[in-house]
């Protein structure tokens, strides 16, 4: 005989023999709770979006993210590379700037101990050196002579200048000698000029006597040349043919023992 069946039915345990079970009344207990569950689970997973993207969605998003890292990498490097330009610059400019004031003071140095000189055979004035020719040549022989020795034909600038060249002068042994200067005259614009180009100023003229003007020597020019100066040993002067031979006198700026300082 087999042993009466137990079942559940709305929580409550009903004991009925074998032959009186109804299939109909039969009732299983069905867990809400897990259909719920599944419910739930399904719905969220219908509702809820993927958190799973596609690899070239997050390859895309690997190489953006790449790419702004790069350029603030270069953003850097460039920033680094301007400070240190600026700042480069700025320390040549201060030692320019230091070099020229350390040079600035070594140019006083030299110019307060800086000796004026000249070439054996030149005589020292002032800041120039005068030479007095032994050979005899024309005008424009002379002034190449003078010029290849890095001079040109005496300009006198100067009253000084002046007196020093008579005193010279009256030195010479030969009071007959005669020397060229830098000086001529062009009877046909009525004019004296420098061998720079420069007019004369006549009252630097010692050649003229008191009681004469400078012109009244030149009544004898010939007016289809240029006439040249020539002063004398035992003093005066006279304007005459720039071919006839003569001594000449040179000048030129004295030289210095010394060197500029410079900044390059």
């Amino acid at each position: 005989m087999s042993c009466p069946q137990s079942y559940t039915e709305d929580s409550r345990t009903v004991t009925m023999p074998e032959a009186e079970v109804l299939y109909s009344a039969v009732k299983f207990k069905v867990r809400r709770e897990s259909i719920a569950d599944t419910y739930s689970e399904v719905k969220i997973s219908k509702t809820q979006p993927s958190t799973t993207e596609p690899e070239d969605s997050q390859q895309a998003v690997s190489c953006k993210g790449s790419k702004i890292t790069s350029e603030r990498v270069a953003l850097l490097v460039l920033s680094v590379l301007l400070a240190a330009a600026v700042i480069g610059l700025g320390v040549t400019i201060q030692t320019i700037k230091n070099l020229e004031v350390k040079c600035e003071a070594e140019n006083k140095r030299f110019r307060d101990k800086q000796s004026y000189k000249c070439e054996d055979g030149w005589k020292k004035h002032g800041g120039k050196c005068y030479y007095f020719s032994i050979d005899k040549t024309s005008w424009n022989e002379s002034r190449d002579e003078c010029r290849a020795k890095k001079g040109d034909l005496v300009k006198i600038e100067s009253r000084e200048e002046q007196k020093f060249l008579e005193r010279k002068l009256k030195e010479i042994k030969n009071s007959d000698d005669k020397f060229w200067i830098g000086l001529i005259y062009s009877a046909k614009n009525n004019t004296w000029v420098w061998t720079d180009g420069s007019p004369l100023t006549k009252s630097l003229t010692f050649w003229k006597n008191k009681d004469k003007d400078i012109n009244n020597g030149t009544k004898g020019a010939n007016p289809d040349e240029q006439s040249c100066l020539r002063v004398e040993a035992k003093g005066g002067a006279k304007l005459l043919s720039c071919k006839k031979s003569h001594r000449s006198i040179c000048e030129k700026q004295t030289v210095t023992e010394c060197c500029k300082c410079a900044v390059v």
